[in-house]
């Protein structure tokens, strides 16, 4: 599997592991390695227009999850490369909503746009609590192997540069 970043916004994101989680929650979710996995992240700008244009919502939100292929209709043993979807991130967004601080706000928003693109919703109050178990049971896993948010230098935000590329699993 693979997961590609593009980093098209001027806030510091930590990369590499925003990709590291984004590989834990897919491994972790069963998704079939020849699936791959694209984030975005970008302006207040561009969300407000990508929630205006797909979800008629109004403004700059903080994630968005755009679904393609699902796991479950992809055969494994085919040589055929699917895109499980588009998570786009809006860093600033995140930044102005962050009780925990930056990197652990993408982190939790990451994981949340990654179960959506996995068929998880929260339009009813069961949907919402099963989601948010989910959610807290992933950044548990990962953070007791990678630390939390900030804890190794490698993984502070780093100044955004444009197109960060792909990292393969």
């Amino acid at each position: 599997m693979s997961v590609e970043l593009d980093d098209e916004q001027p806030e510091p994101v930590p990369h590499a592991r925003l990709r590291r989680l984004a590989e834990h929650v897919l491994e972790a979710e069963g998704v079939p390695s020849t699936m791959d996995l694209a984030v975005r992240c970008v302006d207040a700008e561009v969300i407000a227009e990508l929630n205006i244009a797909h979800l008629d919502g109004e403004g700059p939100t903080d994630v968005l999850a755009f679904p393609l292929d699902h796991p479950d209709d992809v055969d494994p043993d085919a040589d055929v490369p699917a895109l499980l979807g588009d998570v786009v991130l809006c860093p600033a967004v995140a930044r102005a909503q962050a009780t925990a601080g930056i990197s652990a706000e993408l982190e939790l928003l990451l994981v949340h746009g990654v179960l959506h693109l996995l068929g998880h919703d929260h339009a009813e109050d069961d949907e919402r609590q099963v989601m948010e178990v989910r959610t807290a049971a992933l950044l548990e896993a990962f953070r007791a192997v990678e630390g939390q948010p900030g804890d190794h230098a490698d993984d502070a935000p780093a100044a955004s540069s444009p197109r960060e590329g792909r990292a393969e699993a």
